[in-house]
């Protein structure tokens, strides 16, 4: 049985991962199956322990960071099993390594992959974007200060979200349809180059 293929998408909440998740769904030929945040947190979570995987950068949770470790361990077991079987699995992910007591270093959890094909993808948006639509999106309580002023939390994934910035394809939703991202994606995964970002991030030193 040939593996399916892994996208993992890594950005900052409102970069537009969940959008492009939506996208591939809709328009790629086979399946894919959606396994990542927002998944996790919103359906597998207990509400005592979310955000869990959710995380944000900054350390304000060092009582999660033990559950948070387990749960992306979890993450990455499960979407191995599900490529080993054939299926295609695309996740959205938030990973940084500011934490209070965690390594949060990705390539922990990658060595979970190894054997499989697995596209690395950065998705990027700048700042203004991102605070445009936390202003337009309901119930969203991280938007701008009355002065301008972005939200420390909000500012915080911005900064440590692409470190070290390692990725096989980068996508810029301020100037990119999801449907254009999608269509991407798709496009990388059938030139069969070569993808190295997975084994750099996990040859890491530690």
């Amino acid at each position: 049985m040939t593996s399916g293929w892994v996208v993992l998408l890594n950005g900052a909440p409102r970069a537009g991962k969940s959008s492009i998740v939506s996208a591939l769904q809709s328009s790629a030929e086979e399946p894919w199956m959606n396994l990542g945040v927002d998944v996790v947190v919103k359906h597998m979570t207990p509400d005592q322990l979310k955000p869990g995987i959710g995380l944000r950068p900054g350390g304000e949770r060092p009582d999660l960071e033990r559950f948070v470790f387990r749960s992306y361990s979890a993450l990455y077991k499960s979407i191995a099993a599900h490529a080993a079987l054939g299926m295609n699995v695309v996740a959205d992910l938030g990973h940084h390594n500011s934490y209070a007591t965690l390594d949060g270093r990705w390539g922990h959890y990658l060595k979970e992959l190894e054997g499989l094909r697995v596209l690395i993808v950065g998705v990027f948006c700048p700042l203004d974007k991102i605070m445009q639509r936390r202003t337009i999106s309901e119930g969203d309580y991280l938007t701008a200060t009355k002065q301008g002023e972005v939200p420390l939390p909000v500012q915080r994934w911005q900064d440590e979200v692409h470190k070290p910035g390692i990725y096989d394809l980068e996508l810029d939703t301020s100037t990119q349809s999801p449907e254009q991202c999608a269509a991407e994606i798709l496009r990388t995964i059938a030139s069969g180059s070569r993808f190295e970002a997975r084994d750099k991030l996990i040859a890491l030193p530690d």
